[in-house]
């Protein structure tokens, strides 16, 4: 079972920026995509930024130009730098990875950490 860890959230002031963090318990050399959702009480969760192993990436329109996802094989690792935070991206970030294993698409989740932006 692949455990996915993620940190770096917190309180920031608007216009601030945080850098979230998210580990993988194995090598990420052959993971189909990894990427961060967000989830905000009463909504569902909804896609900030995915990398793919290609290394095509995608953005929410909302984040575009604010946030850029990276990932670092050797560390295992795949980042997300939130830049000019605004009150509405408040939320909880999840880690989220696909690996096909046994000729399926497997998906695995983060527990999540909260980002917390004051107006």
């Amino acid at each position: 079972q692949v455990q996915l860890v993620e940190s770096g959230g917190g309180l920031v002031q608007t216009g601030g920026s945080l850098k979230l963090s998210c580990t993988a318990s194995e090598s990420i050399f052959s993971v189909n995509d990894m990427g961060w959702y967000r989830q905000v009480p009463g909504k569902q969760r909804e896609l900030v930024a995915r990398i793919f192993g290609s290394g095509t990436i995608n953005y929410d329109d909302s984040v575009k130009g604010r946030f850029t996802i990276s990932r670092d094989v050797a560390r295992k690792s795949v980042y997300l730098q939130m830049n000019n935070l605004k009150p509405e991206d408040t939320a909880i970030y999840y880690c989220n990875a696909h690996w096909f294993r046994d000729l399926q698409l497997r998906e695995y989740w983060g527990q999540g950490t909260q980002v917390t932006v004051s107006s």
